[in-house]
């Protein structure tokens, strides 16, 4: 009587091999495993087919990169993963960035409002570029507010210098009048003239510097915000 065949075995069987040979018709007796005229085998060998338990069990690595699992699960377990969807932010890398989006900053910032937004893109941009993960819109809006506060500051230290050092209060002073004149505004009314020309003076300024900064930082929150959206992987599950 043949054995029975285990799962993934090989198994030998001789029933049924009463016949002709199939090479050269000779009658072989049954348990014969070769022909007795020409020597050829008469074994039929038989693969036996794996369990269905068994073969999901071959690749125990597939649960855990299974398609159905986010892929926010599966990168649980690394700090460097967890960094590409936002629960921390390398701080020195973050510096670099806004230092260098800050002093760019200064030039671009000369574009009224979208300068400053674009200030904080590029902050958001730099950090990508060099950390190679990318910021949720949360840490994006305050990497670009960082970089939107150096480039104020440097702003602010500048015009604090051609004020108070190189007298150029009359020069701002001027600059303001034709802007607000465009405004309808009329630039000959004593008290409109006062009122710029204490926007120059040590409170005055204060004030001007506080309410600027707050718009800054406002400006370019946003644009970082809005890189870290745009960088952000298209697709959350593979």
């Amino acid at each position: 009587m043949p054995l029975p065949c285990s799962p993934g075995s090989l198994c030998a069987s001789f029933k049924d091999v009463e016949h002709p040979c199939q090479q050269c018709g000779t009658t072989v007796e049954d348990g014969r495993p070769f022909c007795p005229q020409c020597r050829a085998p008469q074994i039929h060998v038989q693969v036996a087919a794996p369990d269905a338990e068994i073969a999901t069990g071959v690749n125990p690595a597939q649960d855990d990169f299974s398609p159905d699992i986010p892929v926010e699960t599966r990168f649980a377990s690394s700090p460097a993963r967890q960094a590409a969807f936002g629960s921390t932010m390398d701080k020195s890398v973050a510096v670099h960035a806004a230092l260098k989006a800050g002093v760019l900053g200064v030039f671009i910032g000369m574009i009224p409002f979208l300068g400053i937004v674009l200030t904080g893109a590029l902050a958001v941009y730099f950090y990508r570029r060099e950390n190679g993960l990318a910021l949720p819109a949360a840490l994006g809006s305050r990497l670009g507010g960082a970089a939107g506060v150096v480039a104020f500051a440097i702003n602010a230290l500048l015009i604090t210098i051609r004020i108070f050092i190189f007298h150029a209060g009359k020069e701002y002073t001027d600059s303001i009048l034709k802007i607000v004149q465009k405004f309808g505004v009329n630039v000959a009314d004593p008290d409109i003239q006062a009122g710029i020309h204490n926007l120059f003076t040590p409170s005055g300024l204060a004030i001007t510097f506080f309410f600027g900064m707050i718009l800054t930082v406002v400006l370019a929150s946003v644009g970082g915000a809005l890189a870290s959206l745009l960088q952000r992987p298209r697709n959350t599950r593979v």
